[in-house]
């Protein structure tokens, strides 16, 4: 016996697609950036040998050691090898906000301006909170 076959709606093949490709880009991002890192093709902000050292302190004391920034101030940094992972894990932490944003136009063709506005809302709520001003951390 055959099992069924299920159609998906356009919309979650999209969310589906766009979560893959995401995924996809964030993996190989830190996968780039760590094989980078550790072979020397890019310089570190705090140098592998002085991790141990740094790493028995609390966070605050680890930033002051190190003049790690807070916050967003890692893009400024993200050229550095091991600072560079960081931009792989915004990827894949970015990739809901991407595939919101990519049903809008979906939803907006049929106007469904109901299941749009929700799109793009849980997009901007994403991006609020990600972006610290929330809680103060702009």
């Amino acid at each position: 016996m055959k099992p069924p076959v299920v159609e998906q709606p356009p919309e979650q093949q999209r969310y589906a697609r766009v979560l893959e490709w995401a995924s996809r880009a964030g993996l190989l991002v830190l996968v780039l950036s760590f094989a980078a890192y550790v072979t020397g093709l890019m310089d570190a902000h705090v140098p592998p040998e002085k991790l141990p050292g740094l790493w028995i302190h609390p966070v605050d004391r680890f930033i002051e050691l190190t003049g790690s920034p807070r916050g967003w101030g890692w893009l400024g940094l993200v050229h550095l090898g091991d600072i560079a992972g960081l931009l792989g894990i915004a990827i894949l932490a970015g990739g809901s906000v991407l595939c919101l944003l990519s049903l809008v136009p979906l939803y907006a063709r049929r106007r469904d301006r109901a299941f749009a506005a929700i799109s793009l809302a849980g997009a901007v709520v994403i991006l609020l909170a990600a972006s610290g001003w929330l809680i103060g951390g702009h």
